[in-house]
């Protein structure tokens, strides 16, 4: 008779426990038999939204979109604000904001403070990470976007250009 040997191979990143049974003469590269995977665990950190919105940011939406629905006749109005970027100004890059009626398919979505935003999702390498302020003073009112993925604005600040992605290069 065949002896077998019970292996357990953990993999922590995924959560996964697996149990291999193999004939002990016949030694783990020619490992057959069963697999038993265990169920998977919900992650207890919470997932971080791309974007953060402000309290005064989140207020100016929601009067903007509240505005938009009451002129358009009431439902029919905009459901979320969609925020993107364009290649445009000096420095490249600046950030679009329209009204949205439906979610795109891979739109990412960000409720804070009672608000909807989607986030254009070409647009999310660029600007996750970003917390969205909306300011007033004497001069002027205007949402600001603190961007840690901006490594340059043009003077104006209209415009920004991002970090180059490193994925997949090798060095050497």
């Amino acid at each position: 008779a065949e002896h077998c040997a019970q292996v357990e191979a953990h993999t922590e990143s995924a959560g996964l426990r697996t149990m291999l049974r193999a004939p002990l003469s016949r030694g783990m590269a020619s490992a057959a038999g069963k697999v038993v995977v265990a169920p998977r665990r919900r992650s207890r950190l919470a997932l971080r939204a791309p974007i953060q919105l402000t309290e005064t940011a989140a207020e100016r939406i929601k009067e903007l979109l509240d505005r938009r629905r009451e002129s358009g006749g009431g439902d029919d109005g905009p459901a979320a604000l969609r925020v993107g970027v364009k290649t445009r100004g000096c420095s490249g890059m600046s950030y679009t904001m329209n009204y949205a009626t439906e979610k795109k398919k891979l739109d990412e979505e960000v409720v804070e403070h009672g608000v909807t935003v989607w986030i254009d999702s070409a647009a999310l390498m660029h600007i996750v990470g970003t917390t969205m302020d909306y300011v007033e003073d004497d001069l002027s009112a205007e949402f600001i976007f603190h961007n840690p993925n901006a490594e340059g604005s043009c003077g104006c600040g209209e415009s920004f250009t991002t970090k180059p992605l490193d994925i997949g290069r090798a060095d050497g």
